[in-house]
């Protein structure tokens, strides 16, 4: 009975002793901080599906405004100092759109196979697509294959295009998901 009562007692005061140490390491006012906090990721994590579906609508609407040469369209998307890499050269906003508008790239259909979205926090996003592209270049219609990487960037409430990349691969190419 004398050894069942010194256990009742070790782990009462083990108890104590336990419940006085968290105290003193983390104040209860911090306890309800990090709850906070883990809540506020866990919010974040459940808005990357609704980025996600945003950023395929979007870059679904931009395949159709570059085929429709809606330039007024791509000119809100795409960022000031955003970047455009194709097979024959690189250029920045102003020459794209040009080149959009004036038809010496024009790209008729894009065929898109496969897509794949990674959301960095709520303003970073990079998409993949597997396209056959179908285009109009300097009087030839050309069909090709690429994967496309496009790099976007909210600012205020628009999603914002800085990099649309063109690399061209073969009709066998994954997207790894």
């Amino acid at each position: 009975m004398k050894s069942i009562k010194r256990i009742t007692l070790i782990l009462a005061l083990i108890g104590t002793t336990f419940s006085i140490a968290q105290e003193s390491i983390i104040p209860k006012e911090k306890l309800v901080d990090t709850v906070h906090e883990n809540e506020t990721e866990y919010d974040s994590l459940k808005n990357t599906d609704t980025i996600k579906k945003e950023l395929l609508k979007l870059s679904k609407n931009k395949w159709q405004w570059m085929a429709d040469k809606d330039v007024d369209k791509l000119a809100v998307l795409f960022h000031d100092k955003s970047k455009f890499v194709h097979m024959s050269g690189s250029w920045k906003k102003d020459k794209e759109l040009e080149i959009i508008e004036s038809g010496s790239i024009w790209y008729k259909n894009a065929a898109v196979h496969d897509v794949a979205v990674e959301v960095f926090g709520d303003n970073t996003a990079v998409l993949w697509n597997r396209i056959t592209l179908t285009a109009h270049v300097r009087g030839n219609d050309v069909s090709n294959e690429f994967t496309v990487t496009e790099v976007y960037k909210k600012e205020a409430n628009d999603w914002k295009l800085l990099d649309l990349t063109f690399s061209s691969v073969r009709d066998t190419h994954k997207i790894e998901h």
